[in-house]
């Protein structure tokens, strides 16, 4: 199940349209109007998972307030006002359809940003804390502005009802929060902040693109009939939307490239463009009632124009504001450091029936690492074995990609691709060694004759496990240890953890300890 909808989230930019396309084809061979009671569910499971990994208390962090003011002034005073004038140009027809789909060209305009911003921004080397806090400070403010910016601007076109709008926000927004804020307080307490960081709250966004691709299936299926009667609604549609984005890439290349660094100015970029569809669709959906189909249909389509629209951008982004400078290792390291090893206690009494002589120890540098290297060190010593430590950094390009809901690995050329990997390698050696050098110097306090050194470490990036299970391999090891954590029966579920991984593919014995 995981697997397929991991597969849905990093293929967005083909399965949103395929997800419309059935929608359309069902619409206009069956009945829809049944599929009306499902909004409301598929709704709460786009928007729930989006909040559950929303970190809130990175607004406290920083001082980058001239960053953050710009980026909302653009978010509440310009975009409104841009797509106010968009949908007077391009949706000003006699029928009342037109009317409906510059509301919904509105919505988006008044209901920024989206979690996609923070994976787009570290993706394109941004200030990824400067966009968390720009995700936090745009719900808020974008929720409680929609209904009286949406009563004032487009009043004239649609009734709104700011009442009951508010009381939709509230289901579909600040629910949602208070909900996914308790999730994440649970979870950390239950399971600790390394493992709800790194390997439980990862499986939610694959939820929320569950319920992109079904509430885009149900917006079309409930307006196919009136879709293929009428076409040309579809490039009607797009054309604004296209225009949309344009200015809005145009205008804030131009002002970071003018008052920010390019850190910031990539972080403002997607702050701002990458609009919150998710609840632009709720509610759509939900507050204009019947009327809320043909507004939503607008801002189904918005999706495939904001993700390929972001994708090319980022294809682009050394064109426009030039290569990152050199950074030092520990934004690597953060993104690297990212194995989990959730095993059941293995236990390591009795004796070894095999001739131990090379022994790989597998670590993420972690306190329970540490806890591991002990048993590395005294089996070494047993045995009079060679110890070495390998430490991979995940592929970053893969990392980004599933944080971003798609499949970014085509928007980066190969040889681009390896030479970025080569060049965190590199950054990460020097910091990775010294903590080697230092978790050493602890080891050899209480083992003085640990034969683990810093000669015999391996920095190597790709998928942790495979390049785990290759080394030991290619190396003629006779035994892997590697560390986990203990923290109850959920662990026995968590199969995908590296030291899993490791266990069902290595060839060579693996030794899987954890704190006590």
């Amino acid at each position: 199940m995981l697997k397929l909808l991991s597969f849905i989230q990093k293929n967005l930019v083909w399965t949103i349209p395929v997800s419309m396309l059935v929608g359309l084809i069902y619409g206009y061979l069956f009945n829809a109007a049944p599929l009306k009671q499902f909004i409301i569910p598929v709704t709460f499971i786009m928007v729930y998972p989006m909040m559950v990994t929303l970190n809130v208390k990175t607004v406290l962090k920083g001082q980058d307030y001239k960053l953050q003011l710009t980026t909302q002034i653009i978010n509440f005073i310009i975009i409104p006002l841009i797509v106010f004038f968009i949908g007077k140009l391009f949706l000003s027809g006699e029928a009342s359809k037109f009317g409906l789909w510059a509301v919904g060209l509105f919505l988006i305009g008044v209901l920024p940003t989206s979690g996609m911003t923070i994976s787009w921004t570290g993706f394109a080397k941004g200030n990824k804390e400067a966009a968390i806090k720009m995700v936090v400070f745009g719900l808020v403010i974008g929720s409680l502005a929609a209904p009286i910016y949406t009563k004032v601007f487009m009043g004239t076109t649609i009734e709104v009802n700011m009442l009951h709008m508010f009381k939709q926000i509230a289901i579909f927004v600040f629910l949602p929060l208070f909900a996914g804020l308790f999730t994440q307080a649970v979870g950390m307490k239950k399971y600790g902040k390394k493992v709800w960081n790194e390997r439980i709250k990862p499986k939610f966004p694959p939820f929320s693109a569950l319920g992109v691709i079904l509430i885009a299936f149900l917006a079309m299926s409930l307006k196919a009939k009136n879709i293929i009667a009428n076409p040309g609604d579809i490039v009607i549609i797009l054309i604004p939307l296209v225009v949309f984005y344009l200015i809005s890439y145009l205008m804030l290349t131009i002002i970071g490239k003018i008052f920010f660094s390019r850190e910031d100015a990539i972080a403002m970029v997607f702050g701002v463009v990458m609009r919150d569809l998710s609840i632009a669709l709720a509610i759509a959906m939900t507050a204009f009632g019947k009327e809320g189909m043909t507004i939503a249909l607008l801002i189904a389509l918005a999706y495939i124009v904001q993700i390929q629209s972001a994708a090319w951008y980022v294809k682009f982004i050394d064109f426009i504001y030039g290569r990152p400078l050199p950074k030092t290792a520990e934004p690597v390291l953060e993104q690297g450091l990212t194995q989990d090893n959730l095993i059941p206690k293995i236990e390591t009494s009795g004796s070894m029936i095999i001739d131990v002589k090379k022994i790989l120890f597998a670590t993420d540098l972690s306190d329970t690492a540490r806890h591991a290297v002990k048993y590395a060190c005294s089996i070494g010593n047993k045995y009079n074995a060679e110890v070495h430590a390998i430490h991979v950094v995940p592929d970053m390009v893969d990392e980004y990609s599933k944080g971003a809901g798609i499949d970014l690995s085509n928007s980066v050329d190969p040889k681009n691709r390896d030479q970025f990997n080569e060049k965190n390698i590199e950054a990460a050696k020097k910091t990775i060694h010294e903590r080697m050098r230092a978790t050493s110097q602890r080891v050899l306090e209480e083992i003085p004759h640990c034969p683990l050194s810093e000669e015999r470490s391996i920095v190597k990036a790709g998928n942790p496990v495979d390049e785990i299970v290759r080394t030991a391999h290619e190396g003629h090891f006779d035994l892997i240890i590697m560390g986990t954590h203990g923290h109850g029966e959920f662990e026995e579920m968590m199969l995908g953890s590296t030291a899993t991984g490791v266990m069902l593919k290595s060839k060579v014995p693996v030794l899987v300890a954890r704190p006590s």
